[in-house]
């Protein structure tokens, strides 16, 4: 035991347990998003769809506030981003607590999901910037350890201070923010590296050719029906235990279930999945969440309940690891932080999406058609993981045999060739500029429980993934064929180099 636990834990820089404790503290302190919705309507007497479009706009305001952060982390730097970021989101939530009209509410909401989120980005950057490449899956195995202990410890002691003031909710929040500001404030360093023709490269084409993927597109959009069933438990969950007569602080004990098996199981996941097609583990996965969640439609009990989160608790941890393995596979090398920029701003989509559809349905149809409903979405989500399974596997392995030491992809053909000025043509620059495209690519993955595409192809999605274009002095020959798939301008001819 004791080596695994040094297995698990040494080596890290110190920079990085300084982004892990401050990960751990403001989760701990996360009360208002997990009791927003009881807040709304039973504190402020909104409508189920009123309640709904407040999260959905903290979803909106989220998905701009990743896009944003992506480009000010790259442009401005990582600490001074994740700093606005925080202080502002902490003035915001103390703003929020005290508001009381409607229209108050939406805008509030609205900004805070936009800072809180705009963190996301400049924290994974930082943590790619300190952490050496053969570290970073334990390093982002203990961050996501973290995220979710703080979930379920927060969730207990978030319905412990809403039986005593709601208010509570709103000053700890904020006081946990602040306190993590803070800490990066006076020991957190800027980590950005020099980077070598970004501003070039963000103007070199948008996200056309993630978009003209078919393959990945097909796998975002059959992902998306799963994500607005997960975020249920966040919006629509809390409203039906507490019209069966659970307290707030029921549904806290309740939903802390989530974290806690995901704290003890996580790690133990990858063995049981290891050596399993992913399309049929995801399959799997959307079926045990989907019956997770139809039987909410029959509990009446808090252990019913609980049950029920159990159940889908299962198909998540089961779902997150080959949700990673499919985008990771999916992507090319020089365009993984398009591909990984895409799929957060799915999931924050699908956030946005998941408390207004949830929130009509449960107040014009009823808690049973919700429920029931959540089941058939996700038995449709394993159908479509099934039939997209062995495009993806064709792809997968075609990635898989590009020569490794070619880009697995190149500029949009849209892009105009480089200038003999502008291209990188030592081995020190291909270098820097490989570098350059690991760090975008983790700078848009690490959210992924909870959670992240609503935005055009030429909008700020394009710069915040532009660091991932990698100019290498060429463009993909216009005669390419494509290979098992992929698109032209992915495959791209060895180079003389």
């Amino acid at each position: 035991m004791q080596r695994w636990f040094s297995q698990a834990i040494g080596g890290l820089p110190r920079q990085f347990w300084l982004l892990w404790t401050g990960t751990l503290i403001n989760r701990l302190g996360s009360f208002v998003v997990i009791f927003l919705a009881i807040y709304l309507t039973g504190e402020r007497g909104f409508s189920q769809s009123q309640a709904g479009l407040v999260i959905g706009l903290y979803g909106v305001g989220g998905a701009l506030g990743t896009t944003a952060g992506g480009v000010l982390a790259d442009r401005w730097g990582r600490r001074p981003t994740m700093l606005v970021a925080q202080f502002g989101a902490a003035a915001l939530m103390l703003a929020l607590g005290f508001a009381h009209e409607y229209g108050q509410i939406l805008a509030t909401t609205f900004l805070l999901g936009f800072f809180s989120e705009a963190v996301r980005p400049a924290f994974s950057a930082m943590m790619v910037d300190v952490v050496p490449e053969k570290d970073r899956v334990r390093a982002y195995s203990l961050n996501y350890w973290a995220i979710n202990l703080g979930f379920a410890l927060s969730s207990v002691g978030a319905g412990l201070a809403a039986k005593a003031d709601y208010l509570l909710l709103f000053v700890v929040d904020a006081a946990s923010t602040l306190i993590t500001a803070t800490i990066f404030l006076i020991f957190v360093k800027e980590t950005r590296p020099t980077r070598l023709g970004v501003r070039r490269q963000a103007r070199s084409g948008g996200l056309g050719t993630a978009l003209r993927d078919r393959i990945f597109v097909g796998y975002l959009l059959i992902s998306l029906g799963g994500v607005v069933v997960m975020m249920q438990h966040m919006s629509t969950l809390p409203i039906a235990m507490t019209a069966d007569g659970l307290s707030a602080a029921t549904y806290g004990a309740v939903i802390a279930v989530n974290g806690v098996l995901i704290v003890l199981g996580q790690l133990f996941i990858p063995k049981l999945i290891g050596g399993h097609d992913n399309a049929r583990v995801l399959a799997v996965a959307s079926l045990i969440i989907g019956v997770g969640f139809g039987l909410t439609a029959f509990a009446n009990a808090a252990w019913f309940f609980a049950l029920t989160v159990v159940i889908w608790t299962l198909g998540e941890m089961l779902q997150s690891p080959s949700n990673a393995a499919t985008v990771a596979g999916l992507s090319p090398a020089s365009l993984r932080g398009r591909y990984q920029g895409l799929s957060s701003l799915s999931w924050s989509a699908g956030t946005a999406l998941a408390p207004i559809l949830g929130g009509f349905t449960q107040e014009h149809l009823g808690d049973a058609a919700l429920w029931l409903g959540c089941f058939a979405v996700c038995a449709l989500v394993a159908a479509g993981h099934l039939l997209a399974a062995p495009s993806r596997r064709r792809r997968i392995a075609a990635m898989a045999e590009l020569p490794p030491s070619e880009p697995a992809a190149a500029l949009s053909a849209a892009t105009p060739p480089p200038s003999a000025a502008s291209a990188p043509t030592s081995a020190a620059a291909i270098s820097s500029a490989t570098s350059t495209a690991s760090a975008a690519a983790a700078s848009t993955s690490a959210g992924a429980s909870t959670d992240s595409a609503a935005t055009s192809p030429s909008s700020a999605a394009d710069l915040a993934a532009a660091a991932a274009t990698v100019a290498l002095g060429a463009t993909p020959p216009a005669e390419a064929e494509p290979v098992a798939d992929i698109p032209p301008e992915i495959v791209k001819e060895p180079s003389s180099r």
